[in-house]
């Protein structure tokens, strides 16, 4: 199948693109707009917001209602917009650093909130954009700018985050994992509530080049070796999951929305005022 199809979701005149080569991002944002066209979303009604990094550059591209916010503070501008527009798909892309660490407590909360929100985040474990520091998901024992002699953090664990907090869609993939991806994305879109698709990719030029990966290759082959699907992760023994990633679907629940409930707020008030 052709992919010229796809060009039509990209501001072809903002290309080239900043990334280095080879970078997973551009599969993310391949991705991305695979998912929306295989869905027949109107793209009018798409609103993409992102905050700042490497990844969160991907608003840029996309040919969307798209806004390219603050450090962190994406899941607050996109919250925004789906209350102010709640027919809109609204959509939150952006690294680990920015929706995890400055951005982690918009994160929590509209995951405790179920918001109606699709967050697809590029985990690199690392901060590509400011130097290659360690980021809240750079693994113990693994090398950065600011972890010379390793890190000895223990990491987020992603889903179990979103898990925990509230998430009623959560989901893991890799950039080696094309066609997951694109199904893990089309079904958070589809999903009433808050979808948390987490995507490991490659940052080669930082991660890749601190731990013995500089080419991307060479990553895409650690994402193949690594990783496992979730049926047999769960058959297997703690030991034996220790070092890998584990791929799938974890979470898929139905729950009231933020949303509805909002909506219900504001029919009862209104009906109030009429008494």
């Amino acid at each position: 199948m052709s992919t010229s199809r796809l060009l039509t979701y990209l501001r072809q005149d903002r290309m080239p693109h900043v990334w280095c080569p080879g970078c997973g991002n551009g599969v993310i944002m391949k991705a991305f707009v695979d998912a929306i066209d295989r869905l027949l979303l109107d793209p009018e009604r798409i609103a993409v917001v992102s905050g700042i990094g490497c990844s969160s550059r991907v608003t840029g591209y996309l040919n969307f209602n798209t806004m390219h916010t603050l450090h962190g503070r994406a899941i607050a501008f996109a919250t925004g917009v789906k209350l102010a527009r709640p027919e809109f798909k609204v959509v939150v892309m952006g690294g680990d650093g920015d929706v995890l660490a400055i951005g982690g407590n918009h994160f929590i909360h509209a995951c405790r909130r179920n918001m109606d929100l699709t967050v697809v985040i590029f985990n690199n474990n690392i901060y590509g954009m400011t130097g290659g520091q360690y980021s809240p998901t750079t693994p113990e024992d693994t090398y950065a700018s600011t972890a010379p002699y390793g890190n000895i953090e223990d990491q987020f664990d992603t889903v179990k985050l979103a898990i925990n907090s509230g998430a009623t869609y959560v989901a893991r993939s890799t950039v080696y994992h094309y066609v997951q991806t694109v199904q893990y994305i089309q079904n958070g879109l589809k999903h009433k509530g808050m979808s948390v698709i987490e995507i490991m990719t490659n940052c080669h030029t930082y991660f890749g080049r601190y731990n013995g990966m500089p080419e991307p290759v060479q990553m895409l082959s650690y994402f193949k070796e690594k990783s496992v699907p979730l049926k047999k992760a769960e058959k297997m023994p703690p030991e034996e999951l220790d070092g890998k990633i584990v791929i799938g679907e974890f979470v898929d629940i139905e729950k009231k929305t933020y949303n509805e409930k909002y909506e219900q707020l504001k029919l009862k008030l209104a009906f109030k005022e009429k008494e």
